[in-house]
């Protein structure tokens, strides 16, 4: 899961690219250390953990799960682990949810998410298959069976209708069912000249879904004259013309977005960019500023899509309300077209006695903090209650509901206890890697593209050099430099070291304080008379080089440690 749960990170920043704020990932270095090895533990804690003395006495309250994507997930497991009896129940045939079914697999290889699934069912979560939620099973249905308590997680799993003439057509599909089709092994051929229509991740998906399903057929046949071929040294020469062959005559292509090039959602991370760049090598077009006017048709199937252009995106208070010019126009002909337009769940198992407020673009109305819904031990996350965000925002929002659950049904007592421990790192022994702070960051290597067929992974791994720079480019922020002003004498040699410039010392009376701190301030130094100075550090600057604590005669400023351990008192406790 960890090869897709990052692109759209909200701290993807411009000084997070270079330094490796959530830039070093960590899938490429889980994949590193666990290449290659199959069985047993690939990592201290690979395996699911024992469960706690006593638990065979506890209460086992129990706690229903709707939706195993990784919200659901994220919230069973720490459910487990607080010593409830979860049971998930998923729709599908096979668990995953959108990460499973939504995601092509080229992306995400389905041998991780069953992986990451059994260490979580391995707690002793029950997992039903192929049981949704629907009228006549719903959520009275599920307190009549004795849970106490109930989180939503199912997604968003349709795509939103686009209503403009032609839409009926056939050759015209949803992304979410053209994707779910592909996932769930069906053939979805939509013809060699394919349009999809957004700016997204989903689009980019099936863009890239679209190039590699098309002329299925004519692969079909190369592949099995090569297998017939088997016993043969040129087996693989064979495959390879096969694939080449198909892929010279690949598809056309063309993701149309509203937006301008740096507006489109997905390029709004470094990560997305990456999507971009491998999309574009793979023959994928990009036409910008242009919106869908009407579908042509021939015999009722898809013809052409005529675009109109795009004046804005946005009004001036932010609000999404694009604005077009009919006379100028565009027509690209298409043999299929992908709507990637949005997503909105299925909520037809609700209904009014339930008390399960919306809000008006149709997902569930939950307290950010808690995820509580207005209905009394319900609570909901992920897409169904926030819309379509990644994965790791997914899994996050399962463990704060994990949390409120616990808080709901253990009442009393049932707060999480902190301990902070704080270590001083002796200065002879920090270092960092010499030359970190030069180091940019790399994406990691990709197939090539005349191997790039069907479901092979295009992204591969870090060498053992690589993953080391990368890493090292991380800019522990679990490590403070802490200044002590008893020790300081004033030298300014921690200032004039400062690579980043983030450190000053400043007269107290050039400081923009409040009358009340800075007399308190003044009576805490009893500097009597004595001109008094201020040690000022720009913590957004800082790379942990502990250059400072280095060049300080004094000790007065050190490297410090920080560990924050919360624990939440389980069931048996």
């Amino acid at each position: 899961m960890s090869r897709v749960i990052s692109p759209a990170h909200p701290h993807d920043s411009a000084k997070s690219q270079k330094y490796g704020v959530e830039s070093v990932r960590p899938d490429t270095q889980d994949r590193l250390v666990t290449e290659g090895i199959r069985e047993g533990n690939r990592y201290p804690d690979h395996l699911p953990a024992a469960p706690r003395a006593g638990s065979g006495q506890r209460m086992r309250k129990q706690v229903a799960v709707i939706g195993s994507g990784p919200a659901g997930l994220g919230a069973a497991h720490d459910l487990a682990l607080l010593g409830y009896e979860v049971a998930i129940y998923e729709s599908d045939q096979e668990p995953g949810g959108m990460m499973r079914f939504g995601i092509p697999e080229y992306r995400l290889p389905r041998n991780l998410i069953r992986a990451e699934v059994d260490k979580i069912l391995g707690l002793g979560v029950a997992l039903h298959l192929e049981s949704p939620l629907r009228p006549g099973f719903g959520l009275a249905e599920l307190r009549q069976a004795g849970f106490e308590a109930v989180f939503l997680s199912v997604g968003v799993a349709k795509g939103r209708d686009l209503d403009l003439p032609g839409a009926d057509l056939d050759g015209v599909v949803k992304a979410v069912d053209y994707l779910l089709n592909l996932n769930h092994g069906y053939r979805a051929v939509l013809g060699r000249r394919v349009v999809v229509i957004g700016g997204g991740f989903v689009a980019f998906d099936a863009a890239r879904m679209a190039l590699r399903v098309t002329g299925e057929g004519e692969l079909d046949m190369a592949v099995a004259q090569a297998e017939a071929f088997a016993a043969d040294a040129r087996v693989q020469e064979a495959l390879d013309s096969a694939r080449a062959a198909i892929r010279g005559g690949a598809a056309e292509v063309t993701i149309v977005s509203l937006e301008a090039f740096g507006e489109m959602p997905a390029l709004k991370s470094a990560q997305g960019l990456e999507e971009f760049e491998e999309a574009e090598r793979e023959g994928v077009r990009f036409l910008h500023r242009r919106g869908p006017r009407r579908f042509l048709g021939a015999g009722g199937h898809l013809a052409a899509v005529e675009f109109r252009k795009v004046l804005s995106v946005f009004d001036d208070d932010g609000r999404f309300a694009p604005t077009f010019d009919d006379g100028d126009l565009v027509t690209l002909e298409a043999d299929g077209c992908i709507l990637a337009i949005g997503q909105k769940a299925n909520l037809d198992f609700l209904r009014p006695e339930d008390g399960i407020d919306l809000t008006p673009g149709g997902t569930i109305r939950v307290d950010p903090q808690t995820l509580a819904t207005s209905a009394p031990g319900v609570f909901a996350g992920g897409d169904v209650a926030f819309g379509p965000r990644t994965l790791i925002e997914g899994v996050a929002n399962g463990k704060r509901a994990a949390r409120s659950i616990h808080r709901y049904l253990a009442q009393a007592g049932s707060g999480p206890s902190t301990l902070l421990e704080i270590e001083k790192i002796p200065t002879a022994r920090y270092r960092m890697i010499a030359g970190f702070e030069q180091l940019d960051r790399e994406a990691p290597p990709t197939q090539e593209l005349d191997r790039r067929t069907g479901i092979s992974e295009v992204e591969e791994v870090y060498s053992e050099r690589e993953a080391r720079e990368q890493a090292a480019r991380c800019l522990v922020c679990h490590v403070q430099t802490i200044y002590d002003p008893e020790k300081c004498v004033l030298c300014n040699r921690c200032v004039d070291v400062c690579p980043e410039y983030c450190l000053e010392l400043v007269p107290l009376a050039g400081l923009d304080l409040p009358e009340t701190e800075r007399r308190a301030v003044t009576e805490r130094a009893a500097g009597g008379a004595l001109p008094l100075s201020a040690m000022v550090k720009d913590d957004q600057r800082c790379i942990r080089c502990g250059l400072c604590a280095l060049r300080c005669p004094t000790d007065a400023m050190t490297m410090e440690r920080f560990t924050v351990t919360e624990r939440l008192a389980s069931q048996d406790a």
